[in-house]
């Protein structure tokens, strides 16, 4: 059923990685102009993989195996992009690029923690499901 927990928390790390990252800047550089994900290509396209993860996963709520290992590759593909976006901001010399960091870079811990908290409940229901079957 598409109205169980793990569904709202799919929407909400939908909504951080998919429709928050389109408002908020990943950092401002040391011009004073935001940078946004949109402006290097493979940001663009680890974000986009994430979020079609979490919207093919929110789909798929009937099948609970699918779901799950969906969500742990959305997992991966989000430590992915913020080890890219912390490597980004740590590895500029001086911080003559990247002057301020903004919350965009923070988005994918909300997806992660998300998505942990998906796969518990996607968890939980797969065991409530065992413990029916074990009782016909």
């Amino acid at each position: 059923m598409i109205q169980r927990i793990q569904s709202v928390y799919l929407f909400l790390a939908f909504a951080a990685t998919g429709i928050l990252m389109l408002f908020v800047p990943l950092w401002t550089t040391s011009a004073g102009k935001p940078f946004f994900f949109m402006q290097d290509q493979l940001y663009t396209v680890l974000l986009g993989l994430t979020t079609m993860l979490s919207i093919i996963s929110i789909i798929s709520f009937k099948k609970r195996q699918n779901q799950f290992v969906l969500n742990r590759l959305n997992i991966i593909l989000n430590l992915i992009l913020l080890g890219l976006f912390v490597y980004r901001s740590l590895n500029l010399s001086g911080g003559t690029e990247v002057s301020e960091k903004g919350i965009g870079m923070f988005m994918p811990i909300v997806a992660i923690v998300l998505l942990v908290l998906a796969n518990k409940a996607i968890k939980k229901d797969e065991d409530l499901v065992k413990s029916v079957d074990r009782l016909r």
